[in-house]
């Protein structure tokens, strides 16, 4: 609609000279006219565009006005059509009944009396027209406003997906925390099983292995499976993030290899896997344990790319990364893990949100969209690399940088290895546990080791028995006991005598050495594990982090 057209007079006179008269009238005074012959084309001129209409009262005498007065109604909000009506000479509205009909009709209407004045008619018409302008200014500031309650509503809109997506990752949150929860405890108490066990065995199986072949392979295989339990409470620790990132020297190959049984188990049968491995791979510096679990993840995502089966590939190898080659990666040495599958593969939008926490394409029950962000998250707390590369149809590949270690696994596990007994003589311990078969299983390890123990069930007991004037020579003690932990024990025999070393015990891994201040041995352990730690206590101090200075002479 031009501008023009918008403020024309549409006119209707069907009868003598009106029509004419009044256009040239208001051609004149520069307004825009167009003369129509009927009704039907007067309501097709109005859809076009006009300002106003001019119309003879016997233009409408006889007709129906139906379509007028739909016309009429239908109009937008902000319009308010006007008429001007010509009424017959002689008559007036007062005077002319007929002529007051129409102004219910019509709503927006000004009657002019025959014969009128031209000045009058422009003067009319004038008026008409500015009106219609502050209606289109009116319709403009609605268009506004309707702009900005669409533009509002989608913000709500918006602002309640948000509220929703934060609501459902913090139930997803609570679920994990709730879970990682009652996985750590039941953790933590199946430590606390597995010591007493462990010494045990451990403790026969010296005593019987030699002279009783069948009795060494069942107390071996015994073994076996009380060290495959620590494992996997130590998988379930590290999946209920209760436990410190504890970097060592780890032979990759051959965590990789013995994760092969529970890879085939979590994938299931339709999945082919393929170990691939350069020779001479080097140890890397990496939590084992985190590690296999996030091997684990990148698989089970794997399977998850694949539901009508195929094939994955586990590939390790040694690279050197110069300076600015690999983005985000320092130079130096890395063993680099990859896990490829020829799955569904990712389109790129899913690609540049696949690390995002909470992010997921599985169905609702699924996922947690939290495996990716965890794998990104430990190979950037490892100071190594995370990169994927996928297409659709094409598969997905996750390589992870892991770096290198100048120490081999062999040189770290020298303590586990060597015999105590040559580097301490006999000594003075106290044991402090408030679970009996704990206490007891490693009471006898320790005993076994050549050493005498004293067995107490708590802190109390433990500081009256020293302020007694018993003279030990380490106190080791269990870290969550009521009443008092293993870290105030410490700090109440600093009190009593500074120069005792304190190792604490426990099936809690929620905090580190540093943490605590003070030596740690993780439950469940078995004599080798404790005679090393006392071994690393009393002649290795410099390299614990330790609350109590090593004792002169020991």
């Amino acid at each position: 609609m031009t501008l023009k057209s918008s403020e024309r007079a549409a006119i209707l006179a069907p009868q003598g000279r009106d029509a004419g008269i009044a256009s040239a009238i208001l051609r004149e005074a520069n307004v825009e006219t167009k003369i129509v012959a009927d009704l039907g084309e007067l309501i097709a001129t109005l859809d076009e565009g006009a300002g106003f209409a001019v119309l003879t009262e016997e233009a409408l005498e006889g007709l129906s006005l139906v379509s007028l007065s739909e016309w009429i109604e239908g109009q937008e909000e902000w319009s308010d059509f006007p008429f001007v009506l010509l009424t017959k000479r002689g008559g007036g509205l007062e005077r002319n009944p007929a002529a007051a009909r129409y102004l219910e009709l019509l709503g927006n209407a000004t009657f002019l009396e025959r014969p009128f004045h031209p000045t009058t008619l422009v003067s009319l018409a004038q008026a008409a027209v500015r009106g219609r302008r502050r209606q289109y200014e009116a319709r403009s500031r609605l268009a506004e406003l309707q702009h900005l309650a669409a533009d509002l509503e989608l913000r709500v809109k918006q602002r309640t997906a948000a509220h929703e997506t934060a609501m459902a990752q913090l139930h997803e949150v609570q679920k994990i925390e709730t879970l990682g929860q009652l996985t750590g405890g039941v953790a933590h108490d199946f430590n606390n099983l597995l010591t007493p066990i462990t010494g045990a065995l451990d403790i026969v199986h010296k005593q019987y292995a030699q002279s009783d072949p069948r009795a060494a392979r069942l107390l071996g295989n015994a073994l076996k499976a009380a060290d495959r339990a620590r494992i996997l409470v130590q998988r379930l620790l590290g999946f209920a993030r209760r436990q410190a990132l504890q970097t060592q020297p780890t032979n990759i190959v051959r965590l990789i290899n013995g994760m092969r049984d529970l890879i085939a188990s979590s994938v299931g049968p339709t999945v082919e896997i393929k170990l691939k491995h350069d020779p001479e791979v080097p140890h890397a510096s990496v939590d084992p344990n985190q590690l296999e679990l996030a091997i684990l993840n990148l698989c089970v995502n794997a399977r998850d790319a694949m539901p009508d089966g195929g094939q994955l590939s586990i590939i390790t190898r040694k690279v050197v990364v110069h300076p600015g080659e690999v983005p985000l990666v320092r130079p130096g040495d890395y063993v680099v893990l990859s896990v490829t599958d020829d799955g569904c593969g990712m389109s790129e939008a899913t690609l540049g949100r696949a690390i995002e926490p909470f992010y997921s394409t599985k169905e609702i029950g699924r996922g947690t969209g939290l495996g990716l962000s965890m794998v990104h998250g430990l190979a950037a707390q490892l100071g190594g690399g995370f990169f994927i590369r996928s297409e659709l149809g094409e598969g997905t590949t996750v390589e992870l940088y892991l770096p290198t270690s100048a120490q081999d696994a062999s040189d770290a596990d020298q303590f586990a290895t060597a015999d105590p007994r040559s580097s301490l003589e006999q000594l003075s311990i106290l044991l402090v546990d408030d679970e009996e078969l704990v206490r007891f299983a490693t009471a006898e390890l320790i005993r076994d080791l050549g050493h005498e123990v004293t067995d107490l069930g708590s802190g109390f007991e433990a500081l009256d028995y020293l302020r007694a004037g018993h003279q030990v020579d380490v106190v080791i003690t269990d870290y969550k006991m009521p009443r008092m932990d293993g870290k105030e024990l410490a700090r109440r025999i600093v009190e009593i005598d500074p120069s005792i070393p304190v190792l604490i015990i426990t099936g809690y891994t929620g905090i580190s050495n540093q943490e605590l201040n003070l030596p740690q041995l993780a439950k469940p352990f078995g004599q080798a594990e404790i005679a090393a730690a006392l071994t690393q206590l009393l002649t290795d101090g410099d390299n614990v982090v330790r609350l109590i200075p090593k004792k002169s002479g020991a």
